[in-house]
């Protein structure tokens, strides 16, 4: 397909709209390819995911997070921020990235986690809408619900509060830990993130909200298949190839 309707799918699955006024999504580095056959899913554009693209001969490499968020003087091969573009470039390969925006989006990374973790009736949170909210199908104690979650995320995660029932939960995958204030102000017995300070961490119990810390890898990376299910159904004549490099945090 077209490079500029492969564009127009994505903003209809997360429209750039739904974007933090902070963020970078969309089409970040071109490519002369007008058509685009095969496409690299990750969540990360790193030099390993590109080097993946060329050896798959993909024409594109779509991510959740974006590449240069913060202003560059210099594309360089050996910089550690700008590595990842110059390859892209060399070998003529666009990239394209759904970020807040798909956070926010339905059937985005939050609506995600609401279905793996069990959470029904899940509905946006404002003002930014972001974290989504819902209830547990059942009410049950926090270290059973903890043990789910560590199970569906496949992770080690870290948990915060005090052992009680809890059955109203609130998500926000990635780096979640400061929307402890909108899990309490709307009643949240928990907040499932992917990250949190120490402080954050120590004001949210205060403010008598449980917290389950599970990595911003593992909160986000399972988006990824259920986007690429919908552009399959969504486009025609494109491979999708998913690259799943792992965090980089882990234990020793």
């Amino acid at each position: 397909m077209k490079l500029e309707d492969f564009v127009n799918v994505m903003e209809d699955i997360a429209p750039r709209s739904l974007a933090l006024d902070y963020d970078n999504p969309g089409l970040i580095v071109g490519t002369e390819r007008r058509d685009i056959r095969r496409v690299l899913v990750a969540l990360d554009c790193t030099c390993a995911a590109v080097d993946e693209a060329v050896r798959q001969g993909c024409d594109l490499v779509l991510t959740h997070h974006p590449l240069l968020f913060k202003a560059v003087k210099q594309i360089l091969p050996d910089s550690p921020r700008t590595a990842p573009v110059y390859r892209l470039i060399r070998n003529g390969i666009g990239m394209f990235a759904a970020h807040t925006n798909l956070d926010s989006a339905e059937g985005g990374v939050n609506t995600v986690l609401c279905g793996l973790l069990g959470i029904v009736n899940e509905v946006a949170v404002p003002p930014e809408n972001i974290c989504r909210l819902g209830e547990l199908e059942r009410e049950m104690s926090f270290s059973d619900f903890a043990r789910i979650a560590e199970r569906v995320l496949d992770t080690k995660l870290r948990a915060a509060g005090h052992e009680r029932m809890v059955k109203r939960v609130m998500v926000c995958g990635g780096s979640g830990g400061s929307e402890y204030p909108l899990a309490a102000e709307y009643g949240a017995d928990v907040l499932v993130t992917g990250e949190c300070k120490h402080s954050e961490a120590l004001e949210a119990v205060q403010a008598g909200v449980n917290l389950l810390v599970c990595g911003h890898y593992e909160t986000e990376n399972a988006v990824l298949k259920p986007l690429m299910e919908r552009l399959e159904e969504l486009t025609q004549d494109v491979e999708y190839i998913l690259f799943e490099e792992g965090t980089p945090l882990r234990p020793l």
